[in-house]
């Protein structure tokens, strides 16, 4: 039995996310939240909420045994990006994005 958590639209960018991601991705779910809890990166701690809420869920649904919980897969791809523009010389104005991300972390038991 699995359990999926997404976290959608999160503002930090897809390659910062997902070095985190790869740090996590195989581990079991006490291991994989003490390095996300010393993880000084802000994606660290948006996947270390998802971990928990992932885990929450578990525990609610009551068909898996959370003790032998690991991550299966930690999925990060890229959403929208916010479109903005910044003044500069002689009154033009050059466009700049934010980027966006998804990110779905997958549970199972071993």
């Amino acid at each position: 039995m699995e359990v999926k958590a997404k976290l959608k639209y999160a503002r930090t960018g897809v390659l910062k996310a997902r070095e985190v991601a790869r740090l996590v991705s195989g581990k079991d779910i006490n291991t994989a939240l003490n390095i996300l809890s010393l993880n000084k990166r802000k994606s660290g701690f948006m996947i270390e909420q998802l971990l928990k809420s992932a885990v929450a869920q578990a525990e609610q649904k009551k068909v898996i045994d959370v003790d032998n919980l690991y991550i299966k897969s930690v999925a990060v791809n890229q959403g929208p990006h916010l479109r903005r523009y910044r003044p500069r010389a002689r009154g033009s104005s050059a466009p700049y994005n934010k980027k966006q991300s998804h990110i779905e972390v997958v549970l199972s038991e071993r």
